[in-house]
């Protein structure tokens, strides 16, 4: 195992994690509790692997659907379950899950556990490990887990906070439908190896920035503005 590559492969996961974590300025969540929310979303890696070789097997389509399936089931749907449920199952009923932008830091530390892992994966161990999938994967594949999580994350607060039992139940809905199809279209894109879909590729990615930057800022100012009025209290 090549040193280089692995740090490489860590590299991207530990700096969006920092980064993620100095985003949640006023009320911060427990180092503890995000390292462990950590190391269950790269231990969601072995029952995502275990149920990818299943739905592998099941799919018995061909040219875009097969792709289609493999990019929104297999992939999709199976990776965002996982590190969602690392979420729900490890702090969403606690005490700590006590503001809106607290959504989005627990999904995005599980999700930035689970890429750290599937990166060392692809990056070292890889049948061909190369620097330039480290490269590539450090600027869009671990990047784009981290933009799943904040929409998962958004929605998951939505239901948390809500007064509305009908509105809970569909914010938590969309707190797995809506990263699935980001995460679908993503590998979609990639798998297809379609130059005129390539087109679509870097557009939208930069959407999901925009998007997503828009969810952290929205949820950061409602933060600041809490605690503001505690201390004013």
């Amino acid at each position: 195992m090549s040193n280089k590559l692995f740090i490489i492969a860590v590299i991207p996961g530990i700096v969006l994690a920092i980064l993620i974590y100095l985003v949640d300025r006023y009320d911060k969540e427990p180092i503890e509790i995000l390292i462990k929310v950590l190391i269950l979303g790269a231990i969601s890696v072995i029952p995502t692997i275990l149920v990818e070789k299943f739905l592998v097997s099941l799919n018995y389509f061909s040219g875009l659907l097969k792709i289609a399936f493999n990019a929104f089931i297999v992939a999709g749907l199976t990776e965002e379950f996982f590190k969602r449920e690392v979420v729900l199952r490890s702090v969403f009923k606690k005490q700590v899950f006590n503001e809106k932008l607290d959504g989005i830091i627990y999904c995005a530390f599980s999700a930035l556990g689970f890429a750290t892992v599937e990166n060392i994966m692809y990056v070292v161990f890889d049948v061909s490990p190369s620097y330039y999938i480290g490269l590539y994967r450090g600027i869009f594949s671990v990047p784009a887990h981290l933009l799943f999580a904040v929409t998962m994350g958004y929605y998951m607060s939505l239901s948390k906070f809500s007064n509305d039992r009908d509105l809970k139940k569909k914010f938590l809905k969309k707190s797995i439908l809506v990263p699935v199809v980001f995460h679908g279209i993503f590998d979609f894109i990639l798998m297809s190896q379609n130059m005129f879909l390539a087109i679509f590729f870097l557009p939208f990615v930069a959407y999901l920035w925009l998007i997503n930057l828009k969810k952290l800022n929205k949820y950061y100012l409602e933060s600041k503005k809490e605690n503001e009025l505690k201390s004013i209290k």
